[in-house]
C-alpha cells in the first residue's frame, strides 16, 4: 500500500513539474507581428560630408577615398555623427546621435552598406539601437536590420525602413528612418 501511495505522489510531483514548466516555455515565445511592432519612431538622419572647409558643420568625412573601379564611389569609406532628428528640419532639437560609417560596395550602381548605432541620451530614451545593411541607393525604400541595443532599447530586433528625403549634391543628404522594434524587453 505504501509503495503505491509513493507512486502516486511521483507521478503528481512530476505532472506538477510537467505543467509548470510549459507554463513557462509557452509565456516566453513570442508572437511576432509585422502589422502590430511593440514600438515604432521616425527619424531622420542628417549628413554634412566634410568638403574640407566646413569644419564647424561638417558631421562626416571621407576616410578612404573611391577607387577607379567604376563610376559609383566604389570603395570610398565614410564615417559620420551624425544628427538624428524627429522632423526634417536640420537645426530642430537632436534626440540622437548615429555613429558609425558606410562605404560604396557596387561598381555598376551606388550601393552602400551601412554599420552604426543610434546614441539616445534624453529625457525621453537612453540608449543605443545597432543597426546595420544594405542601402540600395535607387530603391525607393530600403530595410537596414535592427540588430540590438541597450537601455530602453535591450536586446532589441527589429527593421529600419529608410528612404532618401533629399540630396544636395555631394555634400548633404537627409534620410527618413521608420524604425520598427519587434523584439523589446
Amino acid at each position: 500500500m505504501r509503495n503505491i501511495v509513493t507512486r502516486k505522489s511521483c507521478f503528481l510531483a512530476l505532472l506538477l513539474l510537467l505543467l509548470l514548466t510549459s507554463q513557462f516555455a509557452s509565456a516566453a515565445q513570442k508572437t511576432l507581428s509585422k502589422e502590430h511592432p511593440c514600438k515604432r519612431f521616425v527619424l531622420y538622419y542628417h549628413d554634412i560630408l566634410f568638403d574640407g572647409e566646413d569644419v564647424a558643420n561638417a558631421t562626416s568625412a571621407t576616410i578612404a577615398n573611391e577607387t577607379k573601379l567604376g563610376n559609383f564611389n566604389f570603395g570610398k569609406l565614410v564615417v559620420f555623427n551624425d544628427p538624428m532628428t524627429r522632423d526634417n528640419h536640420l537645426l530642430s532639437p537632436v534626440v540622437a546621435r548615429a555613429q558609425g560609417f558606410y562605404f560604396y560596395d557596387m561598381k555598376s550602381d551606388y550601393n552602400s552598406w551601412f554599420a552604426y548605432t543610434l546614441v539616445f541620451n534624453s529625457t525621453e530614451h537612453k540608449g543605443t539601437l545597432n543597426i546595420m545593411g544594405a542601402d540600395i541607393v535607387a530603391a525607393q525604400t530600403r530595410d537596414l536590420s535592427v540588430v540590438g541595443g541597450t537601455g530602453d532599447f535591450f536586446m532589441a530586433r527589429g527593421i529600419a525602413t529608410i528612404e532618401t528625403d533629399t540630396i544636395q549634391g555631394a555634400k548633404y543628404f537627409r534620410l527618413k528612418m521608420d524604425i520598427k522594434l519587434y523584439d523589446c524587453y
